[in-house]
């Protein structure tokens, strides 16, 4: 064989063995960092998305410790507010369509709202700038039933005000997304989870995420649960977790997977929208830190971040994206306590060149 094919084939072999070494290195730095969430306890899925590839799925833990089940890429997690972006995408799929407006008065869609909601636009809802009282604070103490959306919406009917004038800053609101959920219903005239599955999860190929409601079977679930002392107790639901616009969705990070190459893809909504949604409309009051179309925005190791975490009893998430390179982190977890957006983070950093 001629000396310079020779040469060639050794640099080519040093070279893949050089990047098989580098990534057994980043899938056991991984490892390490889900350390906690691993073995016969409460767990996590990781899901990282490079360059259009899946370079690293994997669960962790178990998503039923009394049935003994462990979580996989396939096993469905409660998203809690990462379920806003989908929420936000219904609205920008109908805007598009000039079924509504962003700046629509919400009173146009709810008219039996209080005068007070006629200076509330959809888009105050969307970027989190309406407000409006946070409807937690106005369930009563003594409640043990779930609220619903029409009971959030009643809640918010009985108010006479709104915290400061809409539009005039920011103020992280459930109860503005749970009124979306609501307008998507009153314009489409179909429940909110069925245009999510006709114009959302099955155009994304999301065959295996649903929007929790009652009757509706979730396959592949993950249960919450919280430690106490030595044992993990299940304790999967409050009294607001059966609200929708703002947290119901059940999805894994397989099917997060498919979200996310349909938002890189523009599938669902045009690239111009995207841009609307990904453009900063309003600081949050964190550092370097504001809000778009029901995404965050920030920079993390001088990369723009766009990103959301989802927090709700016994379930905490997080999703965070970059252009350049193009990549996606998903940690999804079924216990109380950790911080995977700070885990997500930490992960995307092994991926950076």
């Amino acid at each position: 064989m001629h000396k310079s094919i020779l040469l060639f084939a050794f640099v080519a072999f040093g070279c893949a063995t050089q990047h098989q070494s580098s990534r057994v290195r980043k899938i056991r730095a991984i490892d390490g960092l889900m350390r906690e969430y691993s073995g016969n306890v409460p767990g996590a899925a990781v899901a990282i998305v490079r360059d259009g590839k899946i370079v690293f799925e994997r669960g962790y833990g178990m998503a039923d410790l009394e049935a003994g089940v462990p979580i996989s890429p396939h096993t469905n997690f409660r998203l809690a507010s990462i379920t806003k972006q989908f929420t936000a995408t219904a609205i920008e799929i109908l805007a598009e369509r000039e079924r509504i407006s962003y700046d629509d008065p919400i009173t146009r869609w709810l008219p039996s709202l209080p005068p007070y909601a006629s200076g509330i636009t959809i888009r105050h809802l969307l970027t989190h700038t309406s407000g409006l009282l946070d409807y937690e604070d106005l369930i009563p103490r003594t409640r043990t039933e779930q609220v619903s959306d029409a009971d959030v919406f009643q809640l918010l009917a009985a108010t006479d005000h709104t915290l400061f004038p809409p539009g005039s800053r920011y103020q992280y609101s459930n109860g503005g997304f749970v009124l979306l959920g609501l307008i998507v219903e009153r314009v489409t005239g179909e429940p909110l989870g069925t245009f999510l599955k006709r114009e959302v999860f099955d155009r994304a190929g999301m065959a295996n995420s649903v929007l929790a409601e009652p009757r509706i079977a979730i396959a592949n679930r993950s249960y919450g649960y919280t430690q106490a002392g030595t044992r993990w107790d299940r304790r999967d639901q409050s009294v607001t977790s059966a609200t929708r616009g703002d947290g119901a969705i059940y999805s894994s990070v397989d099917d997060l997977v498919r979200w996310d190459a349909a938002l890189r893809r523009a599938t669902l909504v045009r690239p111009e929208t995207l841009r609307l949604a990904f453009t900063p409309a309003v600081a949050t009051g964190q550092p370097g830190e504001s809000y778009g179309f029901g995404w965050y925005l920030s920079e993390h190791q001088g990369r723009r971040m766009i990103w959301h975490t989802g927090d709700t009893v016994s379930f905490h998430n997080a999703i965070v994206r970059f252009d350049q390179p193009e990549l996606t982190v998903i940690v999804l977890t079924n216990r109380d306590g950790g911080d995977p957006l700070a885990l997500a983070k930490a992960i995307a950093d092994l991926q950076f060149p």
